[in-house]
């Protein structure tokens, strides 16, 4: 969380210091979330395979190695791909934490330690953007150890793990589903470099575009095609299929096309269309991250004691969308006691339904489906995110090229910002809707064993 949110912040001065362009910003972010997205359910597929603990490891040592590249980086190319690297490490944290912790906790109880994430997301992600803006704003340091903060922590969690952890490994016989995986990431790339150059190097009706977009339909084809036909699927069809997982998973694509493209822009908003310093725009993140900090931890430690989930869900989904019609009416003349608020109910909506999503689908799946059920709903969530990041990057540059014939660009990307929040409006109400026809069971109070049926009342 903390590489994340301090590269949005110090983005703007990367991309001048290593003099790249528009699309490549977005791709140093799009990047990063593509690789962790197409290898997030084959990390969480390994997991009911390997030990769960030593996957962990080699996940936080690939982090550690893409963050030292990072820094290192000549060229925005370089950049590029190292950040590419950083996501294989940031796809398999992403769902082995979430496994281990299914794999330990009761679902019922399991709701207050999504609040404890909840709360260890709000202060990385309000510390990322004040270490990214200082470290940018100090010229001693420089934008490269924006990357390179990140090793310490690193050498200490791995420490940590090493020493401390200890989870049962139970090996099954499954089998990891490499071909449907590569066709699954071939598919998702292909459709993602498809949005980040159509409107500039093509045009939307275009035989690129027609090459691209059904070269991806075939690829997604034959990987739901090899995925059905497999005994042990990296995405669980007869999992997702059901009533209740299909609109968890549905709901989470939104929430992460919502929140992750959304929220992307908003240190660019602060420092291109307003003038802020970088360290002055990381400050200005706080509401946000205090909204997802209270409010996840409200809500896991109500949810623990009740065992119902589906309240906070909906509530968080309507007050996300609400939140982001509120960010949809910025320009660059925009009351800074305008945008507070409606950060604060970005951040309440996020903290209230993105974990909980995770819970409730956990909650639906026996124990041997643990692993791969917790990677299908990550790698929908970062799918919604890597798209969302990709299509309202599109958008902004397409509208910033428009303003910009009337306007100076400060003031032209300022008033193309509130496009691309009222476009993860349109995205989060998808998510609302999709919460409306959810119907989880009530969490269960033990953790489920092989021989345990999924509980009665679940679709």
């Amino acid at each position: 969380m903390i590489s994340s949110t301090i590269v949005s912040v110090a983005l703007p001065q990367i991309i001048t210091a290593l003099k790249g362009t528009q699309s490549q910003y977005t791709w140093v972010v799009t990047a990063s979330l593509l690789t962790a997205t197409a290898t997030t359910p084959i990390w969480g597929r390994l997991a009911d395979l390997y030990n769960k603990k030593t996957l962990l490891q080699v996940a936080v040592g690939l982090f550690l190695l893409g963050s030292l590249a990072c820094g290192f980086a000549q060229n925005t190319a370089q950049l590029i791909g190292f950040r590419a690297v950083q996501g294989l490490g940031m796809g398999a944290l992403q769902v082995l934490v979430q496994v281990i912790i299914a794999a330990m906790i009761p679902p019922k109880e399991r709701g207050k330690y999504n609040g404890y994430l909840g709360g260890v997301m709000a202060v990385a992600t309000v510390g990322g953007p004040l270490l990214g803006g200082v470290i940018a704003d100090t010229s001693w340091l420089g934008w490269r150890w924006c990357f390179w903060i990140a090793v310490p922590f690193c050498v200490i969690a791995w420490a940590l793990l090493f020493k401390t952890l200890k989870v049962e490994t139970v090996r099954r016989d499954v089998t990891v589903d490499y071909a449907g995986a590569g066709l699954i990431a071939a598919g998702v790339s292909v459709l993602l470099i498809w949005i980040t150059f159509v409107g500039n190097s093509f045009d939307w009706i275009s035989w690129q575009s027609a090459v691209m977009v059904g070269g991806s339909v075939v690829l997604l084809g034959l990987a739901t095609f090899v995925e059905s036909r497999v005994k042990d699927p990296v995405v669980p069809l007869h999992v997702i299929k059901r009533r209740t997982p299909a609109l968890a998973i549905l709901a989470s694509l939104a929430v992460g096309m919502a929140m992750f493209g959304g929220a992307v822009f908003l240190g660019q908003y602060y420092q291109v269309g307003r003038g802020f310093t970088p360290t002055e725009a990381g400050l200005m993140t706080i509401p946000m991250m205090a909204g997802v900090l209270l409010s996840s931890a409200i809500s896991g430690q109500i949810i623990s004691r009740t065992g119902k989930v589906r309240p906070w869900i909906i509530s968080g989904s309507v007050i996300l969308t609400v939140g982001f019609l509120g960010l949809s009416r910025i320009d660059h003349t925009t009351s800074i006691w305008w945008i507070i608020p409606a950060m604060v109910l970005v951040g309440a909506g996020v903290g209230m339904s993105m974990q909980n999503l995770v819970l409730a689908l956990q909650n639906t799946v026996a124990l041997h489906d643990l692993g791969a059920a917790s990677g299908a709903i990550t790698f929908f969530r970062s799918l919604g995110g890597t798209i969302g990041v990709s299509v309202l990057g599109a958008i902004l540059a397409d509208q910033v090229a428009e303003n910009a014939v009337k306007n100076p660009l400060p003031v032209a990307f300022a008033d193309a910002t509130g496009h691309i929040f009222l476009v993860s409006a349109v995205i989060a109400a998808l998510g609302v809707i999709a919460t409306l026809f959810f119907r989880p069971a009530p969490l269960r109070e033990t953790v489920e064993k092989e021989d345990t049926p999924v509980p009665a009342g679940v679709s």
